[in-house]
C-alpha cells in the first residue's frame, strides 16, 4: 500500500483489500432503488450527478425522471433553449448547474459528436464537470477505476482512516483522493462504479454527519475513528462565520390591461436566465420602498409608487440569506425596457407558468393567487 505520511500513525490501519469486499457486499443488500441506478449510460449518469450536487436524492428523483423524458439525450438537450432548460430545472435550485449542463451539451455535440468522452481531461474541460463528476461518470458509466470523492465519501474516509486534517483544506483533500484511488484500484474489473456508489451510499445512510450509525456499518470494525471513540468528532470542520443577511424587495407592477411586469435576469449573475418580479437588495430595512423604486427604475426605466405589502419571508442561498419584502406597486410613468436585465415582458397572470421563476417569485405568485389579486 502506498505510504500515507499524513495519516495518523495507528497500528492495523485498514487495507483496501479488507474494505472493498465488505462495501460491495453491503451495497448489494442495502442499495436504494433510485431511478438513475437503472440507467448507467453516460448521459444519464452525468445528469444525475449534476442534479445530486448539494441536493438530496429524494428531491432529485422526480426531477431526474422528468428531465430524462423532456431531454432524453444530449442532442435534445443541446437543441433546447435556455428557458426550456430552466423550466425543467425550476425548483431544484443552484441554477448555474442547469446552465452549465446546457452549455456542456452543446459543446459535446459540436466537439465530441454527441458522446461524452471516456477521458478525465476531456470531461473536465466541459462546463460544470470537475474532478468528482468526471470520476463518477468514468467509473459508473464506463467502469473505469477512477475515484469519485464527494462530501459523503470524504466523511467516510476521514472516519475510516481517522484523517486529522481539517476537511476542506488541500492536505486533507489530497489525502482523501489518494485513499479513494487506492480503494477503486482494488475493486474487481468493471466494478469501480459500484464501489464509489457504495461509499456514497454508506455516507448518505449510515456514516452520517454528527450521528453515525456504527452498528449498521459494514466496515465499523476496521474504522480507526470508531476504535478511538472519535467518530462523532470526525471529520474536523473549519470554523465558519455566519453568512450575511440582507433585506430585499420585489414589486408587483400592473399595466392598464392587468398584465404584470416581469424581468429576466442576466445569465452571468445569481439565478441567471430566470424570470422574476423586478427588485433587488435593499439599502436598509428602513428604506424598503425607496430601494424598490430605485431598483425598478434601474432595471426597467419605469417609475413606480410602492403600495400595499403582499408578504415578507426569509430565504437562504448558499452564501447569504435575505428577507424578501414584496409589494403591490402603481405604475407612474415610463416604458419598460431592459436596462440592467436581459429582457422585460408584460405577462398576463395566466401566462406566468410559461416562465421559469425561482422559488422566491413562485411564493409571491402563490400569495397573489391566494389573496385573489390574480
Amino acid at each position: 500500500m502506498t505510504s500515507l505520511p499524513t495519516r495518523r500513525l495507528v497500528p492495523h490501519s485498514p487495507e483496501p483489500s479488507e474494505i472493498v469486499p465488505a462495501l460491495l457486499k453491503w451495497m448489494e443488500a442495502w442499495r436504494r432503488n433510485l431511478p438513475w441506478r437503472l440507467r448507467r449510460e453516460p448521459y444519464a449518469v452525468w445528469v444525475s450527478e449534476i442534479m445530486l450536487q448539494q441536493t438530496r436524492a429524494e428531491t432529485v428523483a422526480p426531477y431526474f425522471e422528468h428531465w430524462m423524458q423532456r431531454f432524453p439525450d444530449i442532442e435534445t438537450l443541446a437543441a433546447a433553449t435556455l428557458e426550456e432548460v430552466l423550466m425543467a430545472w425550476e425548483g431544484l435550485g443552484y441554477y448555474a448547474r442547469a446552465r452549465s449542463l446546457h452549455r456542456a451539451a452543446q459543446q459535446v455535440v459540436t466537439e465530441c459528436e454527441g458522446h461524452l468522452p471516456p477521458d478525465r481531461r476531456q470531461l473536465m474541460a466541459l462546463p460544470g464537470i470537475g474532478r468528482y463528476t468526471a470520476g463518477a461518470i468514468l467509473s459508473l458509466a464506463f467502469g473505469l477505476p477512477e475515484p469519485a470523492l464527494d462530501g459523503n465519501v470524504r466523511r467516510v474516509l476521514c472516519r475510516l482512516y481517522d484523517i486529522e486534517a481539517v476537511v476542506g483544506r488541500a492536505s486533507s483533500q489530497e489525502l482523501s483522493w489518494q485513499i479513494a484511488s487506492e480503494l477503486v484500484a482494488q475493486a474487481p474489473a468493471g466494478h469501480a462504479g459500484d464501489l464509489n456508489e457504495a461509499l456514497m451510499e454508506l455516507g448518505a445512510l449510515v456514516c452520517r454527519p454528527g450521528a453515525p450509525n456504527c452498528t449498521a456499518c459494514p466496515v465499523s470494525e476496521l474504522c480507526i475513528a470508531k476504535r478511538h471513540g472519535l467518530q462523532t468528532k470526525s471529520p474536523v470542520k473549519p470554523n465558519r462565520r455566519s453568512p450575511p443577511h440582507f433585506p430585499a424587495v420585489a414589486g408587483v407592477i400592473r399595466d392598464s390591461e392587468g398584465r404584470l411586469l416581469v424581468v429576466q435576469r442576466n445569465t452571468g449573475g445569481l439565478l441567471g436566465g430566470l424570470w422574476g418580479f423586478p427588485g433587488g437588495l435593499a439599502r436598509d430595512h428602513d428604506q424598503l420602498a425607496d430601494s424598490l423604486e430605485d431598483a425598478v427604475a434601474n432595471l426597467t426605466g419605469v417609475e413606480i409608487a410602492v403600495g400595499e405589502a403582499i408578504l415578507s419571508f426569509r430565504h437562504a442561498y448558499s452564501h447569504f440569506s435575505i428577507t424578501l419584502h414584496a409589494y403591490h406597486c402603481e405604475l407612474r410613468s415610463g416604458t419598460a425596457r431592459p436596462l440592467k436585465c436581459a429582457q422585460v415582458r408584460w405577462a398576463h397572470p395566466v401566462e406566468l407558468d410559461r416562465y421559469p421563476f425561482p422559488v422566491t417569485d413562485r411564493k409571491i405568485i402563490r400569495a397573489l393567487g391566494t389573496t385573489g389579486s390574480i
